[in-house]
């Protein structure tokens, strides 16, 4: 026979305000009821002066008596409310951790402390198991280090807490001795009774359970807490699907960068090639017809190609060195390349980021390259002494710019060069694949402005 829904939180609330109206009509009714029964039956008493006050003295303990109960129901509202208010404040936070992209064990670890203070806990845990049954993270709450250290390994999903792990069964028990499926405690284990333990239920391919023990205001804990650990478990397990899919876009990110990377290799590759090429066959013409001059003015070419293919090549492994991820956005990834940058090109750069940076991790690996590309392009065309790069937000879009002091130049007039130059393609064409748009300022003898415009990250909070 299925097991009979339960009353949640708030069918509990409206229940004691239907009892709180009903204990204030029945008691105005006996209140109504006792006095015209003695107005007709104890006249003759309640005409003397003890008959009066024995009347008051009824009526003074009934009242009393109603406002007790009223008071005691409206406290324990009150009660309620509050703990709900604090349960709806802790999963906010919680919920602006998990959208925020703070790392899975922080978000985790607030949880659980979370959970185990709003249930009057003693002791907290949070474990999660990847598809194959093994453990990816375990948060405690509540516990002394040097106990955790003492009981050793973290459990491995038996007894109890596997109940809840395989078969996805909550669990509230007044006593965890008593129950026989209560196996696999360490030596060193502190003494537990009240549990209350509940499933985290992923899209994603994770699962694990969260769970809390030694009710410190009662003996066991009650449904409206059940009630509230689902709650957090949820908020649980939406944190390790969003960690979840953020690594997979990131993942998704790192492979098509490497993919491009390595067309953008070919392509530059090919046209050096074909660069060196024609200089060899130039320089071949040349002393076949006895004009060594003239073949030295061509090798002397080729090896400036060559020192700047160098040049090219040091700053691009520096630029490919530079990551962006969890443990480095991408507003310190920048600062670090560009101080390397500016000890290697001789120029003198600034960065500038107003607010916090919210795109999505492909087009946050994107727009680092893209401005890692407009700095090698300042260092080889622009002439440039002081380049400055900003960052900062205008409604929907993210806007990036890199500006130099340099010469300029006329873009419907820009001349061709024998060494080939494919750097502002590149930009333009990472720019489109995120959806966003490069403008490109500039005119001979005032420097040059390079402007991105991306689409910034938003959530519903």
């Amino acid at each position: 026979m299925p097991a009979l829904p339960q009353p949640t939180t708030d069918q509990a609330s409206t229940v004691a305000l239907t009892r709180l109206k009903w204990a204030f009509l029945v008691t105005l009714v006996v209140l109504f009821v006792f006095v015209e029964f003695a107005r007709y039956n104890l006249r003759s008493f309640l005409d003397t002066w003890s008959g009066r006050l024995m009347m008051d003295l009824v009526i003074l303990v009934g009242a009393v008596f109603f406002f007790g109960v009223v008071f005691n129901l409206v406290s324990r509202l009150q009660m309620r409310l509050e703990m709900q208010n604090r349960e709806l404040l802790a999963l906010h936070w919680a919920a602006l951790d998990i959208y925020g992209e703070v790392s899975l064990g922080t978000v985790l670890q607030k949880v659980v402390d979370q959970a185990r203070q709003l249930l009057e806990a003693k002791y907290g845990a949070i474990a999660v198991y990847d598809d194959k049954g093994l453990m990816k993270e375990f948060m405690t709450s509540g516990m002394p280090e040097e106990d955790k250290e003492r009981i050793g390994a973290p459990p491995e999903g038996r007894g109890l807490l596997g109940v809840v792990l395989r078969q996805g069964q909550r669990i509230r028990l007044p006593d965890v001795t008593r129950d026989p499926r209560s196996v696999g405690f360490p030596p060193n284990h502190p003494d537990m009774h009240s549990l209350l333990a509940i499933p985290i239920i992923c899209k994603g391919p994770f699962r694990g359970n969260l769970y809390v023990t030694e009710k410190i205001t009662a003996l066991e804990f009650a449904l409206e807490d059940e009630e509230t650990l689902v709650r957090f478990a949820t908020a649980a397990a939406i944190a390790i699907d969003n960690a979840y899919l953020n690594q997979r876009l990131r993942t998704l990110a790192v492979a098509e960068e490497r993919v491009r990377i390595a067309r953008e290799i070919h392509d530059g590759m090919a046209q050096i090639l074909a660069y060196v090429n024609t200089k060899a066959q130039v320089v071949k013409a040349y002393l076949d017809k006895n004009k060594p001059e003239q073949a030295s003015d061509q090798l002397e070419q080729l090896a400036s190609a060559a020192r700047e293919v160098y040049t090219d090549a040091r700053e691009g492994i520096m630029a490919l060195r530079t990551r962006v991820g969890p443990d480095q956005p991408l507003g310190e990834a920048l600062q670090d390349y560009m101080e390397r940058w500016e000890m290697q090109s001789g120029i003198t750069s600034s960065l500038e980021i107003e607010g916090d940076i919210k795109v999505s991790a492909s087009v946050e690996l994107q727009l680092l390259r893209i401005l890692q590309e407009a700095l090698s392009n300042a260092r080889k065309h622009s002439g440039a002494t002081l380049v400055n790069v900003k960052i900062h937000q205008e409604d929907t879009r993210l806007i990036a710019s890199v500006e130099d002091d340099g010469k300029g130049f006329d873009p419907s007039n820009r001349p061709r060069e024998a060494f080939p130059r494919f750097g502002l393609a590149i930009m333009r064409e990472r720019t489109e694949s995120i959806g966003g748009t490069l403008d490109l300022e500039t005119s001979p003898g005032s420097g040059t402005r390079v402007k991105i415009r991306v689409p910034v990250a938003t959530s519903s909070f």
